[in-house]
């Protein structure tokens, strides 16, 4: 089972690993390629208060594994030019690792890291993982990040739609979140005389932590008396932030909708901030105080939490760069046996749900669309909670993931 020990890979975040999505979609990935024998020098931009809260929590999980951590603080102020220096840092913090370990390869998402990425592989020859988690560039659009009648903004749009381009062709390997993307990413390569075929992995959840069949019922039963939730009630769950590539006033108008047809109808929005807007969206849509349940849930409670609703609701900006995206709560909801109800037009959502008969998808935001989706909430559920794990299991499973991953190194690395 094991590879060839001398295989020391850098792997490249400028998100943190003290952000949630580190903690979840970076490290389990890589703790379970050092059971195939690869060691890991993870280099990440930390923002100084997540790093300050959770370091010694990352430090515990990567605890008794072959990954070193080295962290260099993430600036966001001022805009553009603290990314560049941040730049300048990773890189040449990436340059003294490189002449320490001398890496095999290095691995990366999109955005800053490639930029360290391709100049390492031209300046020393090292393998490129690219890993393409997003259109960077183009979420950044989608997401009014960058404002393109701003002349930096349109300067930086066409230099990193240049280098994401030029990161798909010069890479050694690529993966990506969607068959959605999988086939753009062909597209455009062979447009430029490539033949590509990039492996799909979607985000992975930790399918032991979210399973029903661990939870305590005494526990169940006391939460559903703390939140006040009576037998027979309809309980929609939203897990995650409020806002961003989340349509809040859209998905309390589809609750309004609920609201108005099923009156006992409860709202279980398991957020970690921004309770406010959640309560001012909901007042708009004119749904009482007494059907919203807002939490600032623990992690280790969450599971909990989710088990209290049939259904779990997420509505997702539909747009180019959400193309390839794969949302993380999807497994974790699918994981507790939780039907959803979502939009399509992101990622590979329409075919996942269609395929393992496990939700309700709206096409477009409208009363008509939610009407539709409401009358199907009156009759009996025809969803089977056993069917949709398993189905989780089989697409967002952990151990999966890892052994795809495990056979993109090695098709690199040439390794046994």
């Amino acid at each position: 089972m094991a590879a060839n020990r001398s295989k020391h890979i850098l792997f490249l975040s400028y998100d943190g690993l003290t952000d949630p999505l580190g903690q979840s979609q970076i490290i389990p990935y890589l703790k379970g390629l050092c059971g195939y024998g690869y060691t890991f020098t993870i280099l990440s931009c930390d923002k100084p208060d997540l790093y300050k809260a959770n370091q010694s929590t990352v430090e515990e999980q990567l605890s008794g594994v072959a990954i070193e951590w080295v962290s260099i603080p993430y600036h966001k102020w001022p805009p553009v030019l603290s990314s560049a220096y941040d730049f300048l840092q990773m890189k040449r913090t990436a340059y003294r690792l490189h002449r320490k370990y001398r890496f095999d390869m290095v691995h990366t998402r999109p955005g800053v890291p490639t930029v360290v990425a391709t100049a390492m592989q031209k300046k020393f020859g090292i393998k490129f993982l690219n890993d393409v988690r997003g259109f960077w560039a183009q979420e950044r659009v989608d997401g009014g990040m960058w404002n393109l009648r701003n002349f930096v903004y349109r300067q930086l749009y066409t230099f990193f739609r240049k280098h994401e381009l030029q990161c798909l062709l010069k890479a050694d390997a690529l993966v990506c979140l969607t068959e959605a993307a999988r086939h753009i990413i062909m597209r455009e390569t062979a447009e430029h005389g490539k033949t590509t075929n990039p492996t799909v992995i979607p985000c992975s959840a930790d399918t032991d932590f979210f399973d029903p069949s661990t939870l305590n019922t005494g526990a169940l039963e006391a939460l559903k008396q703390q939140c006040g939730i009576k037998e027979n009630e309809l309980v929609i769950s939203y897990l995650g932030s409020i806002g961003g590539w989340y349509l809040t006033d859209e998905m309390m108008h589809f609750c309004s909708e609920v609201h108005a047809a099923i009156p006992t109808a409860r709202f279980l929005f398991i957020s970690p901030h921004r309770h406010d807007q959640i309560l001012q969206a909901a007042q708009k849509q004119g749904i009482p105080s007494n059907r919203l349940i807002t939490v600032r849930a623990e992690r280790s409670l969450v599971p909990l939490y989710l088990s209290l609703s049939h259904f779990n609701l997420f509505f997702i900006r539909p747009c180019y760069s959400k193309l390839a995206s794969s949302p993380t709560k999807h497994g974790e909801v699918m994981s507790m046996g939780i039907p959803v109800i979502t939009n399509s037009g992101v990622g590979d959502l329409d075919d996942i749900i269609q395929r393992t008969q496990s939700g309700w998808l709206i096409e477009t935001f409208s009363k008509d669309a939610y009407a539709d989706v409401v009358r199907r909430l009156q009759s009996p559920s025809p969803f089977n909670a056993t069917a949709i794990r398993q189905s989780a299991l089989e697409i967002y499973g952990l151990q999966h993931a890892v052994q795809q991953y495990r056979e993109v190194y090695r098709t690199i690395l040439g390794d046994e």
